[in-house]
């Protein structure tokens, strides 16, 4: 082990503080406790760990990566801003209708199910607890009291828990709700308030939304659901490292993984067929050094030809800052780096999705969300402090 390594692992190691996120820390925490477990092998040291569009003009590569079909983008202007960004000091908060998430429930779903839904949110205590109901925000305004099912926390076989509510399972049209749990997954039918069941085996954690299939699945496996018959199948991606398919692409979506870390990121890919394409390993040629990514947490999300994802990052100052990395999904080559700096609770700030603008739905403190649009550098708040986890549609 060099001293890099060793620096990177007592940084971990001495970061036991409650983080102002701690759903999105529990979220990863699990995910950073695998590969740490698998890196202990290796190094033989134990290692406590803690909870927690598209690129204008491209010239295509010399060596074109994977051919996967991707949804096409919508054309924009060139590029304003460059390829590393900041956030202002302060954030202004134009009007939008995700404001709402901070409002109570007004009414059960059960009583007034939804057309659509916007967005969950799950409002959580300083403990990572559950406080009141998950919150269902319509596309009407109206925000809805989840009433027709209890949600355990989901767990893992070491007893870490985490709340049920996580970044993916709203279906992207705002139709459908799907929660892991222990040995079942539960689908909510949003616009009649229905439940279903469907019994699966292990420790299931984590959902994302793949047409209209549901991909769930913890540390050793991951099924396959079918929305519309229940049927489920195993299917060889790795819940964690699965990034959310553009919607737009439907069932021919390929399946993209981001995965590796510390100077070994690679992106993986496999038809909607289950043919596996050639690696693509992660490039930062197009930022400015010392800027890279070391690592990608939280759940990534695809929109047209990019990838949005959170990520911890070498940064002009620091080795291990938060950031916002967007990178190209054919070439695995990182084209924008939000800098979010040092001084942020580690995992505060995972992707939430893409709006359709082509800007970047991020949490971000203090305010809550955010939105980035990496072509102009542009970055709003959507709400102040909103403690919990929030879910979006596509």
């Amino acid at each position: 082990m060099n001293e890099q390594d060793l620096r990177r692992l007592l940084t971990i190691s001495v970061e036991d503080v409650l983080p102002s996120q701690p759903a999105t820390a529990g979220w990863d925490r699990a995910r950073r406790t695998r590969r740490t477990r698998r890196a202990v092998g290796a190094v033989a040291l134990a290692v406590a760990l803690i909870g927690g569009g598209t690129v204008a003009a491209l010239r295509p590569p010399a060596d074109p990566g994977p051919d996967h079909p991707v949804a096409p983008t919508p054309t924009v202007e060139p590029t304003h801003a460059g390829p590393v960004q900041r956030p202002p000091a302060e954030l202004t908060y134009p009007p939008d209708p995700l404001a709402r998430l901070a409002d109570p429930p007004t009414v059960p779903l059960s009583e007034r199910p939804v057309r659509q839904a916007l967005a969950l949110f799950q409002p959580l205590d300083e403990e990572a607890r559950a406080v009141g109901p998950v919150r269902v925000l319509g596309d009407d305004g109206v925000v809805r009291g989840l009433d027709v099912v209890t949600l355990a926390p989901t767990r893992d076989a070491g007893g870490n828990e985490a709340a049920a509510v996580k970044p993916g399972v709203l279906s992207p049209d705002g139709r459908w709700a799907a929660f892991a749990q222990t040995n079942e997954l539960i689908m909510v039918d949003l616009t009649s308030a229905g439940v279903r069941r469907i019994p699966l085996d292990g420790y299931l954690e984590l959902v994302v939304w793949a047409g209209d299939r549901v991909l769930v699945g913890g540390d050793n496996r991951t099924y396959a659901v079918e929305r519309d018959t229940d049927t489920a199948s195993s299917v060889d991606v790795s819940a964690w490292d699965v990034v959310a398919p553009d919607p737009s692409a439907g069932r021919e979506a390929a399946l993209i993984e981001l995965a590796g870390e510390w100077g070994g990121l690679t992106l993986r890919s496999r038809t909607a067929d289950g043919k596996v394409r050639p690696e693509q390993r992660i490039t930062h040629d197009a930022l400015p050094a010392p800027y890279q990514v070391n690592e990608f947490y939280g759940r990534g999300w695809l929109h047209g030809g990019r990838i949005a994802s959170g990520a911890w990052i070498v940064s002009g100052e620091i080795d291990g800052a938060e950031g916002t990395a967007v990178l190209d999904a054919r070439t695995g080559a990182v084209t924008h780096l939000l800098d979010l700096g040092r001084d942020r609770a580690k995992g505060c700030c995972p992707v939430l999705g893409w709006d359709n603008k082509g800007a970047v739905l991020l949490r971000l403190e203090p305010a809550g969300l955010a939105r980035w649009n990496p072509e102009t550098g542009e970055i709003t708040g959507i709400v102040r402090d909103l403690r919990g986890v929030v879910a979006l549609a596509g």
